[in-house]
C-alpha cells in the first residue's frame, strides 16, 4: 500500500504532534512549521524536518499561505495536513496546494466552500431532505426580513453569521424590540471575525443537545459514520467536554442520526474526514446545524470507542485509497470522554501563558493524553490556550467519568494556571453525572455556585 513519502503539517500544538505520530506509524517523513517563538515546541522536536515560517503573529506565520507552500516545496513534501483551525477550512489554501502540485489532506475545495457558507449548507440540506431548524431559506439582508421570518416561526430566534464559527457573529432575539440591535451587532461581529457580514436566521431551540457525527468518505462515493459525540457542555458556544456515545443514545437513535449524517455527506459529495453537526431537542427531533470540513479537536473520543485512527484514515483517503471499512464493520465499544485542558484561570477563563515548571501527565488503564506541553516549555501568548486533551474510556459512562476524575487528579502542571480544577467540579455535579444537561448546562452550573 503506497502513501506519501513526506507530509508537511501546517499547524502547531497538540494536533501537529498528533499528525506527526500518525505519519510515523505509516512510515511517512514529516515536516513541521513554526513561528519564531516556538522553536522549542514539541512538534518541532518530533518531526523529521522543521522550517520557521515567520514571526509570532498568526497572519505572518501559520496563516501565511505563501510561506507554508514554499516550505513544502523546499522540503519536497508531497502533501500538507492542515490540522484544525488556522488554514484547515480555507478554500484558498487548498487551491494554492493544488496549483503547486501538493495534495491537501482534507475534503475538496467545494466541500470547504459549502461548509464555510452555513446559510447555503442549510439550504442544500433542506433541498436534499435532511431536516433543518425552521428559519430563513438563505441569508437575510436587513432587520425587516428578520421580522418577516419571526412572524412565521415565532420568538425566540438566533441570528447567525453565515461564515461563522467559534460562537462569533451570533445573537439571540427574545423580544422583537431587540431585532435591530441584535442584527447590527451580529453583522459587525461577523465582519470583524470573518470579513463577511452575511447573516441567516433560525428558530432558537432553548433546550437542546449538540450532537455531532463523525464521517469518513472516499473518492468513490463510499461513506461511513463512526457514531455520535455529545458536545453539549459549552461555554459561549465553545466546546469544553465531549463524549461518545450520547448518554441517552439507543440503537434506533444512532441509526437515525447516522443515516442523516451519511445522507448529508452524500448530498454534498463529501470526501475525506468530516463532521456533521446536529441539534437534538427535548422531543428527540434531529435538525442539521452545520458541517465541519476538517478533523476536530474531539476526534479522540471516537477513536477510543471505535478503534479507528481517524488521522491515518485522512491520509489514506487523501492518497486515493478506498475506504477500508463498511458500515457494519464499525462497532462502538464502551464510553469515552474528553476534557480540554487550557492554560487559563479556572474561574475567569483568562489565558495564562508562561513557563511550565513541572509537567507530569496521568496514565493507567483507559487514559490517553494528547499534548504539546512538557516541563520547561513556555506556553506562548499568541495562540489558542489549549495545551492538552485528556481522554478516558471505560466499559460504561460511569467508569469513563471515574477514570477522568482520577486522571485529572494525577495531572501535575506547575508554573501556570489551568482549567483542571474547573473540570473536577463538573465531574462531581449530579446533573452531569446523570447525563441531565444541555447546551445551557454551564449557565446553570455557574449560577448554582453563586
Amino acid at each position: 500500500m503506497s502513501f506519501f513519502r513526506k507530509i508537511l503539517i501546517a499547524n502547531r500544538g497538540e494536533i501537529a504532534v498528533r499528525v506527526i505520530r500518525a505519519c510515523r506509524e505509516l512510515g511517512i517523513k514529516t515536516v513541521a512549521v513554526y513561528s519564531d517563538v516556538e522553536k522549542d515546541s514539541l512538534h518541532i522536536k518530533l518531526a523529521d524536518e522543521a522550517i520557521c515560517i515567520g514571526p509570532a503573529p498568526s497572519i505572518q506565520s501559520y496563516l501565511n499561505i505563501p510561506a507554508i507552500i514554499s516550505a513544502a516545496e523546499i522540503t519536497d513534501a508531497e502533501a500538507i495536513h492542515p490540522g484544525y483551525g488556522f488554514l484547515a477550512e480555507n478554500p484558498h489554501f487548498e487551491e494554492a496546494c493544488i496549483t503547486s502540485g501538493i495534495t491537501f489532506i482534507g475534503p475538496s475545495t467545494e466541500n470547504i466552500r459549502l461548509g464555510g457558507d452555513k446559510a447555503k449548507a442549510r439550504r442544500t440540506m433542506k433541498q436534499k431532505g435532511v431536516p433543518v431548524v425552521p428559519g430563513s431559506d438563505g441569508t437575510v439582508h436587513d432587520e425587516k426580513e428578520v421580522r418577516k421570518i419571526i412572524k412565521k416561526i415565532g420568538i425566540p430566534v438566533i441570528i447567525k453569521a453565515s461564515a461563522g464559527g467559534g460562537g462569533k457573529g451570533m445573537r439571540i432575539v427574545y423580544d422583537e424590540k431587540e431585532i435591530e440591535n441584535a442584527f447590527h451587532m451580529a453583522q459587525r461581529e461577523a465582519m470583524a471575525a470573518f470579513g463577511k457580514g452575511d447573516l441567516y436566521v433560525e428558530k432558537y431551540i432553548t433546550e437542546m443537545r449538540h450532537i455531532e457525527v463523525q464521517i469518513l468518505a472516499d473518492n468513490r462515493g463510499n461513506v461511513v459514520h463512526l457514531g455520535e459525540r455529545d458536545c453539549s457542555v459549552q461555554r459561549r458556544h465553545q466546546k469544553l467536554i465531549e463524549e461518545s456515545p450520547y448518554s441517552f443514545s439507543t440503537p434506533r437513535f444512532r441509526k437515525k442520526i447516522g443515516d442523516l449524517a451519511v445522507k448529508a455527506a452524500r448530498a454534498m459529495k463529501y470526501r475525506n474526514a468530516g463532521t456533521i453537526e446536529f441539534i437534538v431537542d427535548n422531543n428527540g427531533n434531529i435538525y442539521f446545524m452545520e458541517i465541519n470540513t476538517r478533523v476536530q479537536v474531539e476526534h479522540p473520543v471516537t477513536e477510543m470507542i471505535t478503534g479507528v485512527d481517524i488521522v491515518k484514515e485522512q491520509i489514506k483517503l487523501a492518497a486515493g485509497e478506498e475506504l477500508s471499512y463498511k458500515q457494519q464493520d464499525i462497532k462502538l465499544t464502551g464510553h469515552s470522554i474528553e476534557c480540554r485542558i487550557n492554560a487559563e484561570d479556572p474561574e475567569k477563563f483568562i489565558p495564562c501563558p508562561g513557563k511550565i515548571i513541572s509537567f507530569i501527565p496521568p496514565g493507567g488503564p483507559g487514559v490517553r493524553v494528547d499534548t504539546v506541553a512538557y516541563s520547561g516549555w513556555v506556553v506562548p501568548s499568541h495562540y489558542d490556550s489549549l495545551i492538552a486533551k485528556v481522554i478516558t474510556c471505560g466499559k460504561t459512562r460511569d467508569e469513563a467519568i471515574t477514570r477522568m476524575r482520577r486522571a485529572l487528579g494525577e495531572f501535575i502542571i506547575e508554573g501556570i494556571n489551568t482549567t483542571i480544577p474547573f473540570y473536577l467540579k463538573i465531574l462531581d455535579n449530579p446533573d452531569f453525572l446523570a447525563g441531565n444537561f444541555n447546551t445551557h448546562f454551564l449557565e446553570k452550573f455557574n449560577n448554582n455556585k453563586k
